[in-house]
This record gives structure tokens, sequence and C-alpha cells, in this order.
């Protein structure tokens, strides 16, 4: 009866909404309405502790939001437990917060829902959601470096392009000879910038907001897909971490009891990557006239780009054996270190480069001033 009391006790005395208000967070600004994928795994893995020791999942949820520091998490996680609290299941009001919560994470807590193992499963959910941080943070501290190089390049050059050539040029002005073409060449592209740099800097500016405009429409989404994995060895990068997603991905689903077809979509769905989702679109279909997802696989990418070879034939063992945990997670592992070996081809060549754009500046520069430093001399003599 204290239980029923506690988690029923939703409206006060004057008819408003006690355990929670959706005044309580008006008055503050939310900027960013998005949630990270730490708070994810966080909230997966409180939930599941909580239910482990025989916690409602009401409660539970109420005792998770005090713990978020995200105020839009709280916010939503607020709607959550009115849902749950008008008689909607856990999944099924998920299901009404499509901006936080997947399709393949609501898929696998309604497969185990009514098994009786959520707990299992939010555990396995955020267990699972580590693993893909962690990928994405190896991913971007190691391009980190090579930003920072490049960044620190182009500063170089604007300051000597902005500073340094301007204290030099009077010297030139003031020389009756005709200067080399080098010359002309570095004083016109110190002046250009000098004189137009408003208006560079809004053309920057432009530039940045319309390719953020254009990577969230459908057509950038293709190009800017088709563009990663037509640069070199950015590409290789690219595909091994989502292949690594999805082995980890597969086993997920079909662990939930997921059937193929829907862990095909869900996969598809999960992939975000417009190239992938057009190959497992072609993949479903095989699939659902009774096709082997491998032959499949070999199918849609008889060039063997997108699903290697390894790949694959791992993925048949799985098929032969019916051992999916033990295949998915040496394929995740796999290509887990191949984004590894991937990521440390790809910043040994990054280096190099940078030097090479770096000596190319400056033996222009080099050439462009004391070139024209010996013709002024050559008419002094």
């Amino acid at each position: 009866m204290e239980n029923n009391i506690i988690e029923n006790s939703i409206i006060d005395n004057n008819g408003f909404n006690n355990a929670y208000k959706e005044d309580d967070y008006k008055s503050e600004f939310i900027l960013f309405k998005t949630v990270s994928i730490v708070e994810k795994y966080n909230f997966y893995e409180y939930i599941s502790v909580m239910i482990d020791g025989w916690v409602s999942i009401v409660e539970s949820l109420k005792t998770v939001e005090s713990k978020i520091t995200s105020i839009y998490f709280k916010k939503r996680i607020k709607e959550l437990i009115t849902f749950i609290t008008s008689g909607d299941s856990f999944s099924k009001s998920m299901k009404k917060i499509p901006d936080i919560f997947t399709s393949s994470e609501i898929s696998i807590i309604e497969a185990w829902e009514s098994s009786g193992t959520l707990s299992s499963s939010l555990l396995k959910l955020s267990d699972d959601l580590k693993k893909v941080h962690d990928l994405r943070n190896k991913v971007k501290w190691s391009l980190t470096y090579p930003i920072i190089i490049f960044l620190f390049l182009f500063l170089a050059l604007f300051i000597v392009l902005t500073f340094v050539v301007p204290q030099i040029k009077p010297l030139f002005d003031t020389a009756e000879v005709e200067l080399p073409l080098s010359t002309k060449l570095l004083i016109w592209t110190s002046d250009f910038i000098i004189w137009n740099i408003w208006l560079l800097f809004l053309i920057l500016i432009s530039i940045v907001v319309f390719f953020f405009w254009y990577k969230n429409t459908e057509s950038g989404k293709r190009s800017i897909d088709e563009f990663l994995f037509w640069l070199p060895l950015v590409w290789k990068v690219y595909r091994n971490y989502i292949l690594s997603n999805i082995a980890s991905t597969l086993w997920s689903l079909v662990w939930s009891w997921v059937s193929i077809i829907k862990t095909l979509k869900l996969i598809w769905k999960s992939t975000n990557s417009t190239v992938y989702e057009s190959l497992f679109e072609d993949i479903v279909v095989r699939v659902s006239w009774w096709e082997k997802i491998v032959r499949s696989m070999e199918a849609v990418d008889p060039n063997r780009i997108y699903f290697p070879a390894d790949y694959t034939q791992m993925l048949s063992v799985w098929e032969r054996t019916a051992n999916l945990e033990s295949i998915s997670k040496k394929i995740n592992a796999q290509y887990t270190k191949e984004v590894d070996y991937s990521l440390a081809n790809l910043t040994k060549w990054i280096e190099p480069l940078a030097i090479l754009l770096a000596s190319v500046f400056v033996l222009w520069f080099a050439y462009a001033i004391l070139w024209a430093i010996l013709k002024i001399t050559q008419t002094v003599w």
C-alpha cells in the first residue's frame, strides 16, 4: 500500500503535479537541446542498477532525474515519467521522445521488457554506448593533432602576409627596378588580404554557416559521405569505424531477440551514413527474399569496398554456427583495432604533408624577397 501511494502520488491537493512540474525549468534558458552519449550511458546504467534493486521504473526515473546535470535531459525524463504514469510502457514512452532515444535502443528495451530482464538489457545498452563513446573519443583525439598543425600553419602564413610583408614592401616601392613575378605575387597576395580582410572573414563565416546547413540536407549528407569515402587515408578510418559499430549493434539486437529483418533495418538507420543506408536497403530486400546476409552483402558490394572479405567471412561463420556473440565481439574488437591502425597511418602522413606545405611557402617567400633584393643591389652597383 505504501509503495502504491508513493508511485501514484502524482497530483497534490491543488490538482498540480507534485512529482514533477513542467514549469520547473521554464526559467532556464536551454541553448543546446541535445543529450551527450555520456549522459545516455549513465542514464541506462543508473536505471539498470535501480531496477535490479527492485525499485519501480517511475521511482528509478525520479532518482536518476535528480542525478542528471543536463536541464534539457531532465525535462525529457520528466516527460518520460508523465507517459509511464499515464499507463504507457517504458518502451512506448521512449518512442514518444525520438530525439533522445534511437530506434535500436527502443527495440532492445521493447524486446526484453515483457520477459522481466529489463535490467540486463539496460546494462548491455550502457556498455555498448560506452564502447561507442570510447571509439569516438579515440578518433577525435587522433585527429586533434593534425588539425592543430594545420591551424598553426595557416596562422603563421596569415601573420607573414599581413605583418611581415607590409614591413618589407616600402623597400620595393622606392626601388626603380622591375620586381620578379614571385615578388609581385607575394605583395599582391599580402595587399589583397589586408584590403579585403573583413570581406574574407564574412566569406569564411558564410562558408561555415552554409556547410552546417548543407550537411543536414539529404543531398548534403550524401555528398559529404561520398567525399569521406573518396579521401585517401580518411576513408579507411571512416569505413572501419562504421563496420565496428555495425557489429556491435547487430549483436545487441539479435541478442535481444529482434528479428533479422528488423535488425537490418535498425542497423540501416543507425549507421548515419547515406552510403551504408542505401547498401542496407538493398540487403534488407534480398534477405526478405530468403537470401543469406553475407551473400546479400557480397551482391550489393561486389568490389568488397564497404564490406571487406574478412568482415563477410567472419559473419558467414555466424550464419553457419549461430554463435553470434563471440563472432560479433571478435568483429568489433578487430575493426576497433583497424580504426587504430588507420588513424596511426593517417597521422603519420599528416605531419610530412604540413611540413611540405610550409616548405613550399617558405621557399616562395625566401625566393621572392631575396631575388628582389638582389635585383635592387645590382642597380646600386
